[in-house]
C-alpha cells in the first residue's frame, strides 16, 4: 500500500481471528517500525512479543486482580482523568463502539464485558509490549519516541494486513506482565499493542474514530492568506 492509503485506511482493531501470526512477519514489522525517529538516536525502546500460553496466564492473571480489586500498578504514569473536550472525545468514540457492538446504555453485563476484553489484549493471538529503559526514566523524551515507534509499528502492521490497538488496560496489572513476559528490572512498562489479523464480522472493528479538523489542531504562523 501507498503511504496515505496505509495511514488513511488503519483503524484501531478490537475482534481478531485465532490465527497465529508468523514471527518473521512480526520481526519484519518490528524492523520497520524501528526507522521511527529518536531523540539523539537513542532509541530507548524494547518489544517483548508475546503469544500462546504465556499470553493466556497474562489475560487470566490481569482479568482475576481485577475483578477481585487489586489496584492498577501502571509503570508509566496515568495522569489526571480527562475533562472538557478530551472527555468529550473519549465520549465520543465510546459511543461509537457501543453503538457498533448494540451494547445498550443500561446493559451492565455487556459494558463489563466490553471493559474485560481490554484487560484480556482483545482476544488477540499476539500482545506487544513496549518498554523503555530504565536509565533514561523521567525523560520527557524517551516516552515521546516510544510514542512514536508505537505509532510506526501500527502503521507497518497494517500495511502488511495485520490490525492492532494500542491500550493500557493490558499492562495496568505489571507485575503478571512481568512475570509471564519475563521483563527485564532496567526496563520501565509503557504499553501494549495487540496485534493480529482482523476479524471482519467484528462490528467494531468498521468504527473509524472521528479526528478534528486542521483548524482547529493548526496555527500557521508567517504565511500569506
Amino acid at each position: 500500500m501507498k503511504y496515505d492509503e496505509v495511514v488513511l485506511g488503519r483503524r484501531s482493531i478490537r475482534g481478531y481471528k485465532p490465527d497465529p501470526v508468523p514471527r518473521k512477519l512480526i520481526e519484519e514489522v518490528l524492523q520497520l517500525a524501528m526507522r521511527a525517529p529518536t531523540s539523539m538516536n537513542t532509541q530507548p525502546w524494547h518489544f517483548y512479543v508475546i503469544t500462546g500460553e504465556p499470553l493466556d496466564r497474562i489475560r487470566a492473571g490481569n482479568t482475576e486482580r481485577n475483578l477481585a480489586g487489586v489496584p492498577h500498578s501502571r509503570e508509566f504514569r496515568i495522569g489526571q482523568p480527562f475533562a472538557g473536550k478530551h472527555r468529550e472525545r473519549q465520549i465520543g468514540v465510546a459511543k461509537q463502539l457501543f453503538s457498533a457492538m448494540g451494547i445498550a446504555r443500561d446493559d451492565k453485563d455487556a459494558r463489563q464485558d466490553w471493559v474485560m476484553r481490554g484487560f484480556r489484549q482483545f482476544d488477540a493471538p499476539v500482545c506487544v509490549i513496549i518498554t523503555y529503559d530504565r536509565d533514561v526514566d523521567g525523560s520527557d523524551d524517551s516516552p515521546f519516541d516510544c510514542g512514536g515507534v508505537a505509532n510506526a509499528l501500527v502503521n507497518a502492521a497494517w500495511s502488511r494486513g495485520l490490525g492492532t490497538v494500542i491500550n493500557s488496560q493490558g499492562i495496568m496489572q505489571s507485575p503478571v506482565v512481568r512475570e509471564h513476559a519475563g521483563i527485564a528490572a532496567d526496563q520501565v512498562i509503557m504499553k501494549s499493542i495487540a496485534l493480529g489479523w482482523p476479524d471482519d464480522t467484528f462490528p467494531a472493528n468498521a468504527v473509524v474514530s472521528e479526528r478534528k479538523p486542521i483548524d482547529e489542531a493548526a496555527v500557521f504562523v508567517g504565511f500569506g492568506d
